[in-house]
């Protein structure tokens, strides 16, 4: 007969093993026969062997169920915190809808439209004052170059008017300048509202345009005041559009001094300041530095290395001068002879009928233009002669030192040339640069 302790005994290992018998499938269980008319809990003790292995798995069953019940307390704790901040993102979702939007209509849409409302990446571009301060930036850039070109032309030929006039376009583009930085720092601090935005920017706009006309009426103004020669050719980008062409013609040379004034900082190469080709020859004559080769001089196809160094952004005076008889040439650069040789070409005479392009490469007669070829930076005072110069006129030319020669071949004017494709016109004085 079991009594009652023993039957409380086995109830309880008969609860836990059945609570838990999932997680101990490997757990191994001893079982001992006992007599009929023996009691259990005597024969349990009186085996302590097995005795201490079923304590040992109970107290085991005991602190596995415990363990489980505090994880799930704890998961249920974690459900409700998740819970409770998922209702917190919605309710706050909701809240951000626009008040003047309409609660009709597929959640997801509005869910949608009120996403791409907001600005979580703090890009500016969605307001139309943000959209135009890089085209604003740049108009500034271009208006205060324009008035330095003009400043500079009218130090030798400044009188009251003029300074009155110049000092007003500086104060204008300063006054520019603080309202784009004025509006940039509302922009970042979120403090106007788009109707301020449009006002702002239309106001701006008004008062670039203003400027840009009267530094226009002021360029033509010296335009017909000014020598046509004192002018400069901006290629300002690596494309296969912008050039300039002389629109006369060179006749049949049996020599050449071809001279000019360049500025570039390109890199590589600074391309191709000059180009002239002819029918069935498009490499009748061209100067080209390309990529990381040295500038070189090409007569018919025919190639000389030129020492020259040019692409540091300052200006540079160049002259290549060559004659027929046994290809003689000499290269000058800021009225020094760097190099010489001969070979180049020889008893060729250059062939007339021909085009002269300023600022590309041609592959064919007057096009064929290769952006990887054209010419980057500023070119002024590109005149020829069909003889060589001598070595004192070079240094006048590049020196200024007595009145400079003008190419009885091609003469450097503002008649005799057209731009294309961008390129433009700036009032310039070789002489004033480097004295």
């Amino acid at each position: 007969m079991i009594t009652g302790a023993c039957w409380k005994c086995l109830l309880l290992s008969f609860f836990f093993l059945r609570g838990s018998a999932q997680n101990f499938a490997q757990t191994r269980f001893i079982c001992t026969s006992v007599p009929v008319d023996m009691d259990m809990c005597t024969s349990s003790m009186q085996n302590s062997g097995p005795t201490e292995d079923l304590k040992t798995t109970i107290l085991q069953l005991r602190e596995t169920v415990l363990q489980q019940k505090e994880t799930i307390m704890n998961q249920k704790d974690t459900i409700r915190e998740l819970t409770s901040k998922l209702a917190r993102c919605d309710g706050q979702a909701l809240l951000e809808i626009p008040s003047n939007e309409p609660k009709t209509g597929a959640p997801g849409t509005r869910r949608k439209e009120t996403a791409t409302s907001k600005n979580t990446m703090g890009d500016l571009s969605r307001s139309p004052t943000a959209e135009t301060l890089v085209q604003l930036g740049q108009s500034l850039q271009a208006l205060k170059t324009r008035l330095e070109n003009l400043e500079q032309y009218s130090r030798g030929n400044s009188s009251t008017q003029a300074n009155s006039l110049k000092d007003l376009l500086q104060n204008k583009i300063d006054d520019l300048e603080k309202q784009v930085l004025s509006r940039v720092n509302n922009l970042e601090e979120g403090k106007q509202t788009q109707k301020n935005d449009t006002e702002q920017r239309g106001k701006i706009e008004s008062t670039l345009t203003n400027l840009h006309q009267r530094i226009t009426d002021l360029e033509k103004g010296q335009k017909e005041t000014r020598p046509a020669d004192k002018f400069q050719l901006t290629f300002p980008l690596r494309t296969n559009y912008m050039y300039a062409k002389v629109k006369k013609t060179l006749p049949e040379m049996y020599a050449f001094t071809v001279c000019m004034w360049l500025k570039s900082n390109a890199s590589p190469g600074v391309g191709t300041p000059f180009s002239y080709a002819v029918p069935g020859q498009a490499n009748e004559l061209v100067l080209i530095e390309w990529g990381n080769n040295p500038m070189e001089i090409l007569i018919n196809d025919k190639v000389a290395k030129l020492p020259f160094v040019i692409n540091d952004g300052k200006w540079h005076h160049i002259c290549i001068a060559w004659t027929t008889r046994d290809g003689v040439w000499e290269a000058y650069q800021d009225g020094i002879l760097r190099g010489n040789g001969e070979n180049l070409a020889p008893y060729h005479p250059i062939k007339h009928q021909g085009v002269l392009v300023l600022g590309q490469e041609q592959d064919t007669l007057g096009g064929g233009f290769d952006a990887t070829q054209a010419f980057v930076g500023e070119l002024a005072h590109f005149n020829m002669w069909d003889r060589k110069l001598t070595v004192g006129e070079v240094y006048n030319l590049a020196t200024c030192t007595n009145k400079a020669l003008t190419g009885n071949v091609i003469s450097w004017s503002e008649n005799n040339i057209e731009i294309f494709g961008g390129a433009t016109k700036w009032t310039f004085d070789a002489c004033r640069q480097i004295n």
